[in-house]
């Protein structure tokens, strides 16, 4: 595979590529104790990076690990990968932490041999387009089944079932239910709909990460005076608003142009709430 530019900070140096890390007994490659946080830096700003650097850190200590980098020196080092690319590449921010060795049992990761990298690569910005979405069969799992309140790697190859079976059938992506049937999130981002001028997204129950762009569009939406109100959505719910958008990491903010056979429009609420992203984004 032919990989864009990248760049990796492991074991104190930078290396250029894709250089490999895990060896057959890294606990992290057998058994899954991994997790990773994702941040952005476009257009010469890095919105709420430090965000993600504390995430990663809380992220570890859920499944057990420890985090070997303070979240403060995160940040340095991806002010400092970044400055490695042409200016104005855009990027993609991936700091990891994984279990390495095990302690008492090969189920339990040992937090004292937890191993730490930062892995920066260019990836352009999506431009908004057309995007379509149906219901998955696949549901998110509970915080009692997994860790859903970490972004831990072990979460996502469930997400990409339910992707692959959406693209199958023709659509971009997929709506997920949680285990009492209310929608959760799309296997790629958080979910938000508009009726009737007001905007509704899923309230966070432990069936899915709450996101840091999430959260944060919801804030600049009630700054500006939107309603924004976090409840149960079920999917007849979105069948019938007037607008479907996303909040992720990697995309940002980004309508959805169809649910099922039914085509919409990117509307105004969805607009605003990018327009306000990007100006929150380039304001620090």
């Amino acid at each position: 595979m032919a990989w864009s530019e990248t760049w990796t900070f492991f074991d104190g140096a930078w290396h250029e590529g894709n250089p490999p890390i895990l060896g057959p007994r890294s606990h992290g490659f057998w058994l899954a104790s991994s997790v990773f946080d994702g941040a952005r830096i476009f257009e010469g700003v890095a919105p709420d990076l430090d965000a993600h650097a504390a995430r990663l850190v809380r992220s570890a200590e859920t499944i057990g690990l420890r985090c070997p980098v303070e979240a403060a020196r995160i940040v340095e080092l991806t002010l400092e990968g970044a400055r490695k690319f042409a200016p104005g590449t855009a990027l993609y921010v991936k700091p990891m932490v994984w279990g390495e060795g095990e302690k008492g049992s090969a189920i339990l990761p040992d937090p004292d041999d937890s191993r730490f990298l930062l892995c920066l690569f260019a990836a352009p910005m999506p431009a908004p387009g057309p995007s379509s979405i149906t219901l998955s069969p696949y549901r998110r799992p509970s915080i009692e089944c997994m860790p859903t309140d970490a972004k831990a790697g072990c979460l996502y190859p469930n997400n990409a079932r339910a992707l692959r079976e959406a693209r199958a059938r023709g659509f971009d992506n997929a709506l997920l239910r949680d285990l009492l049937g209310n929608i959760a999130e799309t296997t790629t981002a958080n979910i938000f709909m508009a009726k009737d001028g007001v905007v509704f997204t899923p309230a966070p129950n432990g069936a899915f990460l709450n996101g840091i762009t999430r959260q944060r569009v919801i804030a600049l939406l009630r700054a500006a005076g939107v309603s924004v109100v976090e409840t149960s959505l079920t999917y007849a719910d979105f069948a019938g608003a007037d607008e479907i958008f996303s909040s992720g990491n990697y995309s940002k903010v980004m309508p959805v142009t169809r649910i099922d056979d039914r085509d919409l429009q990117p509307g105004p609420l969805y607009a605003r709430a990018r327009a306000a992203y990007w100006d929150f984004a380039h304001s620090r």
